[in-house]
Parts: structure tokens; sequence; C-alpha cells
């Protein structure tokens, strides 16, 4: 069997196993220490809910990462050690990226960390990604820039992070959406390194995959009553954010995929798009009702969808599906289609399903009345 298959099922499954181990020593010391997600008007959930999941993330990637390295280095297939030290500068600034972000979650769980002190981590995150070199340099035609200037490429890749980051963690509002988006964008991201040959990004994409799935199983299956159920908190949503921006921006960066017909910004960012588009959304009508665009509401899209009836499970299924949707079609029309055209279809489709939703939502309101 070829060693890059061997690789990345290993890493879905070891990083599964290892996290499904982990879960339950966290829902333990959850329960013993009370230390529990609120309930209040914003949210949907009931009941006592823990919400260190995360906390179980990036130690069952890490350790995963670093269990194949050792397996290939002793039975003398050294190619993930390799890809590794190809891009040690990336993974480096990216691992102290990483261990930033996910102390900062860690603290924001436990005790609370004011969303100022939070940007600034996330700013330093982002000039982290920019010194391992993963700065955007070349648009790749949106809004018709091609070449960026230096420093403003160095400004832009630092806002995306900081964007992407934020997208992920306002969208974990239901049981298993930041997850389930994270999960598919993550497959889509292993099989894409895994063709442009980047075992060392391929092993993380699976690695991450694993780590999510039991996770989602107890964020959406778990029985609250039973103590089984969790959520990922802001540990998991900020880290698993900017895991995300790095691929992104590894995929935008890559020299490969022009020479094979296919945009780089649309290749890095198509699974990306609804966490993005439904954040701008947000922040644009709050703004609009003059209020602060930080200012938690019930304005999401799966807020929408629960106020029509749909319920939480099918929110997070229909949501994940369109993105996955969004996903392939972006990538499939892109070796034809102009990426503006692209981009403004993608805001046409999302804007139209977004009214609908809320025209649904009045005629339900003005039957009940």
């Amino acid at each position: 069997m070829d060693m890059w298959l061997i690789n990345t099922l290993l890493a879905c499954l070891v990083s599964a196993v290892f996290t499904s181990v982990l879960i339950p020593k966290i829902l333990l010391v959850s329960f013993r220490r009370r230390l529990f997600d609120p309930v209040d008007s914003r949210k949907i959930h009931q009941g006592i809910i823990p919400r260190l999941g995360g906390i179980a993330f990036m130690p069952s990637i890490f350790f995963t990462i670093l269990l194949l390295v050792g397996l290939n280095t002793a039975f003398a297939q050294g190619e993930l050690w390799r890809n590794i030290q190809t891009n040690i500068t990336e993974i480096s600034f990216t691992c102290c990226a990483l261990l930033l972000l996910y102390i900062t979650g860690i603290v924001d769980d436990m005790i609370g960390v004011r969303y100022k002190n939070k940007f600034v981590v996330q700013i330093l995150c982002g000039i982290l990604l920019v010194a391992a070199g993963l700065a955007l340099h070349n648009l790749g035609g949106v809004l018709g820039i091609q070449q960026l200037y230096r420093p403003l490429g160095f400004l832009l890749t630092i806002l995306v992070v900081v964007f992407i980051v934020n997208a992920i963690n306002l969208i974990d509002g239901i049981d298993g959406l930041a997850s389930g988006l994270t999960i598919v964008a993550m497959s889509y991201f292993g099989v894409l390194f895994i063709e442009e040959r980047q075992l060392a990004y391929a092993v993380l994409s699976f690695a991450t995959v694993g780590t999510l799935l039991p996770f989602f199983y107890y964020n959406v299956f778990g029985n609250v009553n039973r103590g089984r159920k969790l959520f990922m908190g802001d540990t998991g949503s900020l880290t698993m954010g900017l895991i995300l921006a790095f691929c992104g921006l590894r995929v935008a960066n890559s020299v490969s995929l022009p020479a094979i017909g296919i945009n780089t910004m649309v290749a890095a960012f198509a699974p990306l798009l609804v966490p993005c588009m439904d954040v701008v959304r947000v922040f644009f009508v709050r703004i609009r009702s003059g209020k602060n665009p930080f200012t938690p509401d019930k304005n999401h899209i799966h807020h929408k969808l629960l106020a029509i009836g749909v319920s939480a499970r099918w929110a997070m299924i229909t949501i994940v599906l369109i993105s996955a949707f969004l996903t392939v079609m972006n990538v499939v029309l892109a070796r034809w289609v102009n990426i503006n055209i692209l981009l403004v279809g993608d805001v046409l489709l999302y804007t139209a399903f977004n009214y609908w939703l809320s025209y649904k939502r009045r005629q339900r309101e003005a039957k009940a009345e």
C-alpha cells in the first residue's frame, strides 16, 4: 500500500483514538470542577454542558504528527520528515501561533478574556504566519488585482488570519456546525495537499479530521442527562480557525496549482466561503442597525434556520452541505469562469438564500399572530 495512503489513514485513526480517550477525562474534570457553558437568552442549549472540548484538539494533533514522524523514521520511510524539514520555517512559526491561540482559548474558557485582548493575540498569530513566509503576494485576479505591493500583502495576510479565526469562532453556535464545516474543509485540504505532494500538510489535515470526529459525536449525539455532551469552546474554535487560515494561505501560495489551470485563491478559500460570508453579513446588519459589530445577537444563518422551524441538527446538516456544494462548485467552475464572476455568484446565492429565510420567518410569524 502506498506510504502516503498509510500515513494519512494512520493520522486520522491515531488522532481519533487519542481524542476519544481524552474527551471522557475532560468531561470528568469539567463536572468535578463545575466548568460549564453558561445558559443565556442568546444560546439555544439547555442544561449544564462543559465547554472544554477544544482542549483535546492540539495535544491530539501534535501527538499524531510526532508519532508518525517517529514511525516513519524507525521504518526507514523518511519522506514525512524530509517534507517537514523542507517546510521547517513555516511549521515552526505556525506551531508558535497555534500554541499562543490555544493558551488564549483555554484562559478564555476558564475565566474569560476581553475581545480586544484576543484580537491582539490573533494579530500576533497573523504576524507569525507572515514571518513563516505565508504572506499573500498575488490575489489571482480578485477585483482585477494580481501582484500586491509587499507591505500591503503582509497587512492583508494578517487581516485574513484574524478574519478567518473570528469567522469560525462566531459560527460556532449550534451543535456540530463549526466542527462539521471544519471536517469538510480539512478533508478537502488534505486531498489537495496529497495532490500537491505535501505529505506533512496532508497528515496535519487528516489528523485534524480524526481529532474532530469523536468530538463531533459527543457534541451532536452526546446525552446531556448522562454528562456525555460537550462544546469545543473558544479553545477549539480559535485553534481550528487558525489551522484553516494556515491551510488556506498555504494553498494560496502554491506554485503547482496555477500550472494545471486552478486559481489558487479559489482553491484556498472556497471551503471557507460560508463562515466568511456569514460574518460579513452579520457585521453589516449590526453596523446598519447602529450596533457594535462585535455585540452577540441571533442573526447568524443558523439562527435564521432555527427561526423558520428547522431543528438544530437539520440546520447544521443544511449549512455543512451548502458549504460542501459551494466548495465543489467553485473549484470545478474556476477552470472556465472568471474568479470575480464566481465571487459575485457566491454572494448573490448566499444573499438570496438569506432573503428567502427572512421571508419564511415573516410568514411563520404572521401565521402565529
